[in-house]
């Protein structure tokens, strides 16, 4: 009898999935193991694995369909047997129903989430031909110069006056510049790429993938339910850079085989936290209501880029891992992530978050925090500026702002100075990082 294959539970989070492809094409020969299909859930991109042996019968479901955990994707069994049919599940009318039987809000889960902003998809907005209905709002119209007899022939005529080049003084719109433009058509009318109604992108609605949901979801929750505090400090980077080019002149060119790795100012600023938090261990916590969890370990996260958000790897026991080995491990994770390959164990359980824009050339920001942790740390570009130095001299210096957000719940503004303020001392004596 043939066996019909679940959308399985890939998360401790995750209601349904969307199903990205099909490995395996119906009437393929199965072998225990091999993976049916790609499923995109709220943190990653991962596989369906079979564990029949036989022939793919069906698709119960179609690439790029969301569907709801628990839901048949597709039925294998023997050569020519016929796949069970099965009840196409009825949809509610949602239509009829009050606000008040709406679910309420979910509370927020007790596990990490990915840092992004929610996607606005634009309104569209009309393109002119002079048959078609199509208006400029009269506060647009307004503004342009033209005389009274010809706004009210374009205004007739539903001919958008910033499309015209007028022939008047000061670039005035007149009548016959409105009767030009109706002879002409479309084909006398002014580029739509160079007037005030031209676009820069093609306007369409972008369909919102669980991992960008779960984002905007899991984002309003923090905001709305952490107290946030914020804290600030600027940093010297110029001897953290200097380690960095030194190290990176002994080992960048070493294959891996023989402990060759480049390192980034990131690397360097993760092993940094992690520290820090060895030191000031109060600020690696997190709120659970009736109890304040202390973490015995730090399990650091940081943000990668993806295409659709923001994924947070963790490196675990980051605080027991020396330089060499955290870069490694990043270097790992940021593949994995780029490449959708990441499981949801390597995003879940962190106890502190580093999120880094300094590549982009933004010189301060906070970051939003990523529970359960209580705090996330937010770096910035390198900026070389004029700065006195130990002699009172005015020189050249580089420097850093590296901000804190807090859950004023369960770290007070104190204990996030001690930890801006450790974290300042290893990254400008940064050969501490290496003992």
């Amino acid at each position: 009898m043939a066996n019909v294959i679940h959308m399985p539970k890939l998360s401790d989070t995750m209601i349904v999935g969307r199903l990205v492809r099909w490995l395996k094409n119906e009437g393929d020969t199965l072998e225990r193991g091999d993976m049916l299909a790609e499923v995109e859930t709220d943190k990653a991109t991962m596989e369906v694995e079979n564990f029949d042996e036989g022939v793919l019968l069906k698709h119960y479901a179609k690439a790029g369909e969301e569907i709801p955990v628990g839901m048949a994707i597709c039925a294998v069994g023997k050569a020519g047997e016929i796949a069970p049919v099965l009840e196409k599940p009825r949809t509610e009318d949602t239509s009829s129903k009050s606000v008040s039987k709406s679910p309420p809000p979910t509370p927020l889960p007790k596990s990490d989430f990915e840092q992004s902003v929610a996607a606005m998809p634009s309104d569209p907005s009309p393109s002119f031909t002079p048959s078609t209905t199509t208006t400029v709002p009269a506060s647009t119209n307004s503004r342009i110069k033209a005389t009274p007899v010809a706004r009210k022939i374009a205004a007739q005529n539903n001919l958008p006056l910033p499309l015209l080049k007028g022939s008047g003084p000061g670039g005035r719109i007149r009548k016959a510049d409105v009767l030009e433009a109706l002879k002409q058509g479309s084909i006398g009318q002014p580029s739509l790429e160079s007037s005030p109604l031209s676009t820069i992108a093609e306007e369409r609605a972008i369909p919102v993938s669980s991992r960008r949901a779960t984002i905007a979801r899991r984002l309003v929750e923090s905001k709305s339910q952490i107290p946030h505090f914020y804290l600030e400090t600027e940093i010297d980077t110029a001897p953290l850079l200097e380690l960095r080019a030194s190290l990176n002149k002994n080992l960048a060119e070493r294959p891996p085989e023989k402990g060759g790795i480049k390192l980034t100012l990131n690397d360097l600023i993760l092993k940094g936290c992690a520290e820090a938090l060895r030191r000031v261990p109060c600020a690696n916590v997190s709120w659970q209501g009736a109890i304040l969890q202390q973490w015995g370990h730090v399990h650091l996260a940081f943000g990668v880029a993806i295409e659709d958000g923001l994924v947070t790897p963790v490196i675990r026991d980051a605080h027991t891992k020396s330089l060499r080995q955290i870069g490694l491990e990043a270097k790992k994770l940021i593949a994995k992530a780029r490449s959708k390959k990441l499981t949801p164990d390597e995003m879940s359980g962190s106890t502190f978050t580093v999120t880094n824009l300094g590549m982009f050339g933004i010189s301060n920001f906070y970051g939003i925090i990523n529970p359960p942790n209580a705090g996330i740390l937010s770096v910035g570009a390198t900026i070389k500026k004029p700065v006195v130095d130990a002699a009172g001299a005015l020189v050249v210096g580089q420097r850093m702002r590296i901000g804190f957000s807090g859950d004023h719940r369960a770290i007070d503004g104190v204990v996030g100075a001690q930890f801006l303020s450790n974290l300042k001392e290893i990254l400008e004596t940064p050969a501490v990082m290496l003992l």
